[in-house]
Formats: C-alpha cells, sequence, structure tokens
C-alpha cells in the first residue's frame, strides 16, 4: 500500500501487483490471439510494416498474417498504403481513446493548470509491463522537446515517472526487474542494480522522483505518484532542461498540488 499526504508522501509498496506480458503463441492459440498478435506486431515499429514482417513478428504462418490482416483491414483496424505495407488504422486509435479515459478526462485540466504555473513541459504516466505508458502531456513548442509522446512508452528505470511507478511494485517484481538487461538511452543512465535500488529505496521514502539526463542529455525530471485506495495508479511529472535542476525545490510544491486535486478527482467520495 502507499500512504500520501499534500505535504509529503511515504510510499509502501504493494505485495499484490502482478506484472503483465504477452502471451506465447503456439498450435492452439486461438483465432483472437492471432488477430491480437498481428496488432501487437506494430508495438515499437517505427513505421508500415509489410505482410512478411508481420508474419515474422507475429510468429504466425505468412499465410494466416495475409488473412487476418485483409480482415483487420476490412474492419479498419489496419490501413493500407500504396506500396502494400500496413499501419494501425484509425478505429484502433478511436477504440484506444477510451482506455484509461476516466484518468485521463479528470487528470487533464489539472495538467494544463500545472503548465501554466509552470510553463515547463508535463505529462501523465501510468505502468504497462515493464515500462511507462504515457497517457496525457502538455509541452511548449520552444520548451525542450520530449521523448515521450501520448501512446508512447519508455523504460521504467530510466524516467522519473517510472521509477516513481516501479517503486510501488512488490518486492519480487522490482528484483525481477533489476535481474533484466537494463537499457542505457544516456552515458549517465543507472543500470547498476545495486545502485538503482538504492534510488528506487530514495524514492519510497520521500514519495519523489528527481532523474537528471537519465532519458535524455540536457533534460532533468521529477515525479510523484497519484495514489487512489491506497495504490498508486499514475505518476505526473515534469520535465525541464538540466541546466535548471536546482529550480525543482520550486516545482515540487505545484506538483504535489496538482496530484493532490488529481487525487481529490479520481477519489470515489468525489462529486463533480
Amino acid at each position: 500500500m502507499w500512504s500520501h499526504s499534500g505535504k509529503g508522501a511515504t510510499l509502501v509498496r504493494r505485495h499484490d501487483a502482478q506484472d503483465s506480458g504477452h502471451a506465447l503463441h503456439d498450435a492452439h492459440a486461438s483465432v483472437t490471439a492471432r488477430a491480437l498478435s498481428v496488432l501487437a506486431a506494430f508495438e515499437n515499429s517505427a513505421g508500415p510494416l509489410s505482410v512478411g514482417r508481420i508474419a515474422m513478428r507475429s510468429g504466425l504462418p505468412r499465410s494466416t498474417a495475409y488473412r487476418l490482416v485483409h480482415e483487420l483491414e476490412q474492419w479498419g483496424g489496419l490501413d493500407k498504403a500504396d506500396d502494400g505495407t500496413y499501419q494501425v488504422g484509425m478505429r484502433i486509435w478511436e477504440l484506444g481513446q477510451h482506455a484509461g479515459r476516466r484518468l485521463r478526462d479528470r487528470a487533464h485540466p489539472f495538467l494544463q493548470d500545472l503548465f501554466d504555473l509552470t510553463h515547463e513541459n508535463v505529462h501523465l504516466a501510468v505502468r504497462e509491463g515493464t515500462q511507462t505508458l504515457y497517457v496525457d502531456k502538455f509541452y511548449g513548442s520552444r520548451k525542450l522537446p520530449m521523448i515521450s509522446r501520448v501512446g508512447g512508452r519508455l523504460p521504467l528505470h530510466s524516467t522519473a515517472v517510472g521509477r516513481v511507478l516501479l517503486a510501488a511494485q512488490p518486492p519480487w517484481f522490482i528484483d525481477a526487474y533489476l535481474e533484466r538487461e537494463l537499457e542505457a538511452p544516456t552515458s549517465k543512465t543507472v543500470t547498476d542494480p545495486r545502485e538503482l535500488r538504492r534510488e528506487i529505496d530514495e524514492v519510497v521514502r520521500t514519495g519523489l522522483s528527481v532523474t537528471i539526463e537519465q532519458m535524455r542529455v540536457g533534460a532533468c525530471s521529477i515525479a510523484i505518484p497519484v495514489v487512489v485506495d491506497g495504490a498508486a495508479i499514475a505518476a505526473v511529472g515534469i520535465v525541464l532542461e538540466s541546466s535548471k535542476s536546482s529550480e525543482r525545490h520550486r516545482l515540487v510544491p505545484l506538483l504535489r498540488g496538482t496530484v493532490d486535486r488529481i487525487e481529490e478527482a479520481m477519489s470515489a467520495r468525489y462529486v463533480r
């Protein structure tokens, strides 16, 4: 469980969380599972995919992939380009707007207020398996370019919002995560398990995560968890230039105030 107060936060790891992952394919996989594997082939894809590439990524026979791709195209789940490649269709995007809608809708105006107050990039994220999934953001065109994008995923250990969400997980999850080969987006990214564990423990103690040039050179991030009914359901973060990292002390109270308002909005006791 997590405890959180407006003046500060002390985090206690939950012991009932479970990691999510992709199902393995076998000869007895259902039609639904195979169709979903076609869509999953587009995760982390830099662009459109050919049927052959989809078959390889999904682990399906080419003939099966071709049939499912055609059916998904007719339904609107995939769009076919002039060169014969495919990309995710607008119908999937429309359905995706319903995912996490309550959280996003209730947090959105408070994120806007935070952006207006700080004039720094802000975002809202949740944990998706071993990654940070970004569900909303505000940023200025003249501010530090953000690597994160709505619907995009980044590693848990190299982002401030990700570390907040990682710190909320039970010990077995953190142990398993730290045993993985951790990627280093920059030369300053902490990948040593012992050092990273110390930093996670500090997040648990303070309820606050600060990262400097862990995900992008020249960027500093601060993040605080959104705690509802004792569980960290999301994290709110501010990204600013690392040269302005000393200003984080001014920004933390504004960030905490925003999180308090989101928690109140998400609470079952909240009345519109």
